[in-house]
């Protein structure tokens, strides 16, 4: 029971022990189940309780304490100083600063006519507080924040850390405790994830979770393998320190150490200086390379901090001024999809309107069915939504605790077999998360891409039909299909906007020159995943008709070089859809045809019958142009690394493809390997359009 405003004990109560609940999720398990706002609100309406009924305020109370408990299996190290907790100012607005700056001047005595205190305004990171001992210059122990009296000794996982200084450069004094924040870059974070993934382990739902869990891990082993980074923000004892006069000045004596300290920082006089800092870092906080949750006002002479001294658990000499909540709850009512221009169905979450990063979200993504099983987001649940910048709002999880009985997991393909937008059957291959839509040709959420790929210059060549001209066909409810196209009339052209009457006749002939072409282009104008040009090319000269290839299982489909069972299926599903049948009729109707007695022939050249696959950068060569080089050269370039491969040309940060080389037995080459094959046998060397040295 939440217990109601006329019972302020009873509500209390259940705040200390739903905080204390939120606490040990949080810092001993390492496994948040709120975000930050809302343990906020509960901690700040704690607190206002108290204040207004002061009998009835507890000793345990997490209003008298910074929070957490040490793991058990790590020893426990008794802080020197407390670590203690900065005051959260909850009005993100300027008039935060102002209500900062008024108490500091109330405090110290201050009258209007005095000048204006100096402040340092510094970012507040989201990761783990940790104090760093060193004795002589030297390293001796590293101790997380505990409950602010007594921490946990990690020094066996900081030691790993390379940002972090075994040693201190310079003359260093007897002791220096060192306060700072251990985080993990978002880039750092998003490749671990995808190395558990990979691995089929467990995924973290943020870095500052990823970063306490492998701080306060036994094995340092495992810390050793993320990457995590540190900023120092301040010192604990200190003994035979030559302690400077202001925490700006301490920030660069603790870098002169060797220390990382962070670059966002400002000196300002008066709350105007802070105001203007806040509104210059939310402007960049999203492309930070680590996440922040707000800044942090110090009173900068640390005499003047030495005056203004403590309350409760909180300096009166700082303040944390956060920014909107990126993180907030909300109930997800319903899980709708979205079509996308190449087929994908998004699964959606429709929500209960939502305040979150300065916004008021009803809906977020959910990915596709992998993200859904992982996260075990269910209709109905209480969800975890986050918004930072101009970013697509999420779902990042469930509130377990708040699930009401045991709902039916969802089910995207159970809940749309068929395409909402166009009714064309829905699938999903063997090797991938993404449902998609077999309509291909007929489906209006694809329309537009389709045509765009369908008058591409490797496929049906319409000089001409870009961008912007097939948004205006589409939008004008002109052209619903390819076939459309070769319906369009010079008059109804020329009255689209930019587009005259010379430029619609110059289209219109682009569309009729390109009613004659090869089947190898046909099929690959229609856009059937995975079906690239040179795989079009094998398809057209080892069936020789499209009625053939129409007709095709996927075993027959095998038997064409270098085709596998994911090309097969996806050639077989998409002409297995009726819609798809149905505009190829259409184009064959308005006259689109191609010499079935003369199939394709095969290039000739140093390159002829084999098969290269393109991985990572080339120093010299777009993919592009070196795709060019080796089909002019009478060989074949594949998407997949099988072993039917004959080479892997592998650039700079070669990947997944490189790997299943290596482990195939497949030889690899790089791109001077590459010249040599193409000069082989008198062909002409590769003119890159550079001269070296």
């Amino acid at each position: 029971m939440n217990h109601s405003p006329q019972d302020p004990a009873g509500r209390m109560a259940w705040l200390r022990q739903t905080l204390h609940r939120y606490d040990h999720a949080y810092y001993v398990l390492d496994a948040p189940i709120v975000p930050d706002a809302e343990y906020d609100r509960l901690f700040a309406e704690l607190q206002a309780l108290e204040a207004q009924y002061p009998a009835l305020a507890s000793a345990d109370s997490p209003t008298r304490r910074v929070g957490g408990a040490p793991l058990p299996e790590l020893a426990p190290v008794r802080h020197a100083l407390p670590m203690l907790s900065i005051r959260t100012e909850t009005d993100t607005s300027a008039q935060g600063v102002r209500n900062f700056d008024a108490r500091v001047r109330n405090a110290l005595g201050l009258t209007p006519a005095d000048p204006p205190v100096e402040y340092l305004g510094e970012l507040k990171f989201d990761g783990l507080a940790i104090s760093l001992r060193y004795e002589h210059g030297v390293l001796v122990r590293a101790a997380t924040r505990g409950d602010g009296e007594i921490g946990e000794d990690v020094t066996h996982n900081v030691r790993t850390i390379r940002q972090i200084p075994l040693q201190l450069v310079g003359a260093a004094p007897a002791v220096l405790e060192v306060r700072g924040e251990i985080y993990m870059r978002r880039d750092a974070f998003e490749a671990l994830n995808a190395r558990q993934r990979q691995a089929g382990e467990k995924t973290f739902v943020n870095p500052r979770n990823a970063a306490a869990g492998a701080v306060r891990q036994l094995d340092p082993r495992i810390a050793a393998r993320r990457p995590l980074s540190f900023f120092a923000y301040g010192m604990g004892e200190q003994v035979g320190f030559d302690l400077p006069a202001t925490q700006a000045e301490l920030l660069e004596r603790l870098a002169r150490l060797g220390l990382p300290v962070c670059e966002h920082r400002c000196l300002a006089l008066g709350p105007e200086g802070l105001i203007a800092f806040h509104a210059r870092i939310a402007a960049i906080r999203d492309r930070l390379p680590y996440d922040i949750d707000g800044v942090v006002y110090k009173v900068n002479r640390f005499d003047l901090q030495r005056e203004l001294g403590f309350v409760t658990r909180e300096p009166r000499w700082a303040v944390a001024h956060k920014y909107p909540a990126q993180e907030e709850i909300t109930r997800l009512i319903a899980i709708d999809v979205q079509v996308g221009r190449t087929g994908a169905l998004t699964p959606v979450a429709r929500l209960e309107p939502v305040f979150v990063g300065g916004v008021t979200v009803t809906n977020a993504t959910l990915h596709n069915q992998d993200e859904i099983d992982r996260k075990d987001v269910r209709i109905g649940d209480w969800v975890i939504v986050r918004r930072a910048g101009d970013v697509i709002p999420e779902v990042v999880g469930p509130v377990l605790e708040r699930r009401v009985g045991n709902p039916p997991r969802y089910r995207l393909l159970e809940a749309h077999p068929t395409c909402p937008v166009c009714g064309s059957h829905v699938v999903r291959a063997a090797d991938e998360a993404v449902a998609r839509c077999t309509g291909g040709l007929f489906c209006p959420a694809q329309r537009k891409q389709a045509l765009l790929h369908f008058a591409a210059r490797r496929a049906m060549d319409i000089e001409g039909l870009g961008d912007k001209l097939v948004d205006q066909l589409v939008d004008a409810g002109l052209v619903g299909n390819p076939a459309d196209l070769y319906r369009l009339e010079p008059q109804t052209l020329a009255n689209l906007e930019r587009m005259g009457e010379k430029s619609a006749q110059k289209l219109v002939a682009a569309i009729d020159r390109s009613r004659h072409t090869t089947l190898a282009r046909f099929i690959f104008a229609l856009g059937i995943r995975n079906v690239g040009e040179a795989t079009a090319r094998d398809l057209a000269r080892h069936f020789g008709k499209l009625d053939a290839l129409i007709a095709a299982d996927t075993q027959t489909l095998q038997r064409v070089p270098d085709v596998g069972p994911v090309v097969a299926q996806s050639i077989a599903t998409f002409f297995a859809e009726p819609h798809n049948r149905e505009v190829i009729a259409q184009l064959r109707a308005a006259g689109v045809h191609w010499d079935e007695s003369k199939p394709d022939a095969a290039p000739d050249g140093p390159l002829a019958g084999k098969t290269l696959v393109l991985t990572g950068t080339l120093p010299n060569l777009s993919r592009e142009q070196a795709k060019a080089l080796i089909e002019a050269a009478g060989g074949k370039v594949a998407g997949s690394v099988s072993k039917k491969t004959d080479w892997v040309v592998a650039g700079a940060e070669a990947g997944a493809k490189l790997d299943k080389a290596q482990a195939l037995g497949v030889a690899i080459i790089d791109e001077e390997g590459l010249r040599r094959l193409l000069d082989r046998g008198g062909f002409p060397a590769m003119n890159t359009g550079e001269e070296h040295a």
